[in-house]
């Protein structure tokens, strides 16, 4: 939709940050990937960049908090940004 900007969310850089460094980037500064949650929830398709979850491929909202993440893996898959 134009003018919604979703919001991001700021992973807690204790538990992540270190993960992420040792991840290679899908490009500068950030990373593709899919997100698990506590309760079992998968998102695919989710960008990082520099430790926020920015951008959730086919939705314009983040639909959870950062402290529910359980797991995230690395998948490195490419975007075309103009989607």
């Amino acid at each position: 939709m134009p003018g919604v900007r979703p919001t991001v969310k700021l992973l807690p850089p204790g538990k992540w940050a270190e993960f992420l460094r040792n991840h290679p980037e899908t490009g500068m500064g950030y990373w593709t990937g899919n997100v698990i949650l506590v309760d079992g929830r998968t998102f695919d398709d989710v960008v990082i960049d520099s430790g926020y979850i920015t951008k959730i491929r086919g939705r314009a909202d983040i639909p959870f908090e950062a402290d529910e993440v359980e797991k995230i893996q690395i998948t490195g898959k490419r975007w075309d940004w103009k989607e």
